[in-house]
């Protein structure tokens, strides 16, 4: 009798994170069917939100029964702590806490198969331990874009050599691997080397150096440089490099996160106008404005001319969308628009409020462009469809993806904006113009770079293509 192979998967239980982490198991399976994928699932505290998770994992459970969700119970994490934690300590905290749950998890599946590899977020290092003691091979899963991770890796140099705060620095940081960026650009947790998520960080950093390799969702061809120098050693202290599996684009299903619902009329609308006529606005789950920015944003779309479908959030229990059968005029109110603006646009824009099926929308004919948060699962599936994009982040590491997405592998223009964020009318109407106009110079360049690199995301999927190949070499040593 032939014991199984399980190959566990520990992600962040949020959907960005969860839904890259389980294309990456039905992509093992797909090429290893003997291998068993099973995935550990914490539970995150409030601020998180938990509906989208747990329909998703339904709906994967359902539809792929040959991957495997365990939960692991739910800690109880100290109240002072979690009050003044920000988004990130708190996503480190519940898997330090969850160790020993873990610990038993691991045992439990020892027992029953052979357990060849352990795969983790990188949100998720407190696990490494706990895989060092068990004698587990430890792969870390990095699921935003490999650009950043000459940074993380590097980031016990600069720690030693730079003293002060990112935030405070105000001049530009160079990095082996990578464009120089400012200082202020650097992914929110490290701004501040005084903050529990700082040292979080820190920590992974030098636990990726120790472990048996790192998976990125990304392939060789879009991120050449960064590949090259963490392939090459010169971003890490002492030239130490783990092996690194270029193993993407890993992107979900249309609906993930969202139960599978359907398109909320948005592919009809799309059906009916022309081809590569239509901008898209749309900026993650997370993506929420002020009334003042969504009136800028209002006022550009309508002064641009351009046919648009926006997808709006301006409230975080903003999930129902049975008010887009209400008269126009209230959704304006409803949504915070302009008043009637919905009604003088109507024949050349679609607003949707809350959702609409991102990737279903870029793959459609009629859309020529994305004004995006620049959020890694997001730019992947735009370029995927071939969509050049405006890049405007909003948090995380967002400010960074776009320093690399438009200096180095230019598949996105810039929008200017102030400090805290903010985008006046005028600049969203003249980068939304320069996106859509064919005869535009920079509208053509990145057209052009996009679909390059659209073509190049197919064929490294393809046939012995180079991220199959990685995805041959992680799996290698598994068999025996």
């Amino acid at each position: 009798m032939t014991c199984t192979r399980s190959i566990v998967l520990y992600p962040l239980p949020l959907v960005g994170h969860l839904m890259s982490t389980v294309e990456l198991g039905k992509l093992i399976l797909k090429h290893h069917p003997t291998f068993s994928i099973r995935i550990l699932i914490t539970t995150l505290p409030p601020p998180f939100t938990t509906a989208s998770t747990a329909s998703f994992i339904q709906q994967v459970s359902t539809t792929i029964p040959s991957i495997t969700f365990h939960h692991l119970p739910t800690v109880t994490l100290p109240p002072d702590i979690v009050a003044t934690a920000s988004f990130e300590a708190l996503a480190f905290l519940v898997p330090r806490f969850s160790n020993q749950n873990l610990q038993k998890a691991l045992q439990t599946i020892s027992e029953k198969s052979t357990l060849k590899a352990l795969i983790i977020d990188f949100f998720c290092n407190p696990a490494f331990g706990v895989a060092q003691t068990l004698h587990i091979p430890t792969y870390y899963f990095f699921t935003t874009c490999a650009s950043g991770l000459p940074l993380l890796l590097y980031l016990p140099v600069i720690h030693q050599k730079i003293p002060t705060n990112f935030k405070d620095l105000n001049k530009e940081i160079h990095v082996p691997g990578m464009p120089p960026f400012p200082s202020g650009d650097a992914p929110t947790p490290l701004l501040d080397r005084t903050t529990e998520a700082y040292d979080n960080f820190l920590s992974t950093a030098i636990n990726m150096c120790r472990s048996n390799g790192i998976i990125v969702n990304t392939f060789e061809l879009f991120e050449s440089r960064a590949v090259k120098a963490l392939s090459d050693g010169i971003c890490t202290p002492n030239g130490k490099a783990p092996p690194i599996y270029c193993i993407g684009p890993l992107i979900g299903p249309d609906g993930a996160g969202n139960g599978g619902q359907g398109s909320s009329g948005c592919t009809a609308w799309l059906d009916s106008q022309p081809s590569n006529s239509v901008v898209f606005l749309c900026f993650g789950s997370m993506g929420l404005f002020s009334r003042a920015q969504l009136i800028e944003i209002s006022i550009a779309l309508e002064k641009s001319g351009c046919r648009f479908l926006w997808v709006v959030r301006d409230s975080p229990q903003d999930d129902d969308e049975s008010e887009l059968s209400l008269p126009l005029d209230e959704i304006d109110s409803n949504l915070s628009l302009p008043k009637g603006f919905l009604q003088r646009t109507r024949d050349k824009g679609l607003v949707v409020k809350s959702w609409a099926p991102q990737k279903e929308i870029l793959s459609h004919e009629s859309v020529g462009g994305f004004v995006t948060h620049c959020g890694w699962n997001s730019v992947l599936e735009a370029v995927c469809a071939g969509v050049p994009m405006l890049g405007w982040p909003l948090y995380a590491e967002q400010r960074f993806n776009r320093v690399v997405l438009v200096e180095e592998i230019k598949v996105v223009l810039p929008l200017e904006m102030s400090e805290d964020g903010f985008v006046g009318a005028e600049e969203l109407e003249k980068r939304v113009t320069e996106l859509m106009d064919l005869n535009s110079v920079s509208g053509k360049a990145v057209r052009e770079r996009v679909m390059a690199m659209r073509d190049g995301a197919v064929a490294t999927m393809g046939e012995s293509g180079p991220s199959l190949v990685a995805l041959d070499n992680l799996t290698r040593p598994w068999k025996f």
